[in-house]
């Protein structure tokens, strides 16, 4: 009987490993998609600038669609061009409300980013300030 040293454990783990991690992915299908790929995809939905969609709450969304298992469904989309369909109403709904779903539930991101509030730019998010005591009696500034 041949005993096996640690030396020999040691190198064969290795090798092992950078064969396995050297291989191609066989998945013809992308099950994921980048952060930027996915702000891209919303100012496309949502028509809003890249410059308009803050990237932590990009990244929140993000997260979000990928823990309810929408990954691949995002990796269609991205290339696709398509603005309609359930999940592109659900990302434009997402950025205009400021709330999405997860997996742990109802989750949302800085209400202030939300893309409501440049759409209706006669109101402000709650609890922000508009100006001094008296503000909103004179008329807004072309």
């Amino acid at each position: 009987m041949q005993t096996i040293s640690r030396r020999g454990v040691i190198l064969g783990g290795t090798s092992a490993a950078t064969l396995v991690l050297g291989l191609p992915l066989r998945s013809s299908a992308r099950d994921t998609v980048a952060v930027d790929e996915f702000r891209s995809l919303s100012s496309r939905l949502t028509e809003a600038r890249l410059s308009d969609l803050d990237m932590t709450a990009v990244a929140k969304l993000l997260d979000g669609f990928l823990s309810m298992g929408r990954g691949a469904e995002l990796a269609a989309l991205v290339p696709d061009g398509a603005s309609s369909g359930t999940l592109a109403d659900e990302i434009v709904a997402a950025w205009y409300s400021g709330s999405y779903e997860t997996s742990a539930g109802l989750a949302a991101f800085n209400l202030t980013d939300a893309l409501l509030w440049d759409a209706l730019d006669f109101a402000k998010p709650p609890g922000l300030c508009g100006g001094a005591t008296g503000y909103w009696a004179a008329p807004p500034q072309p």
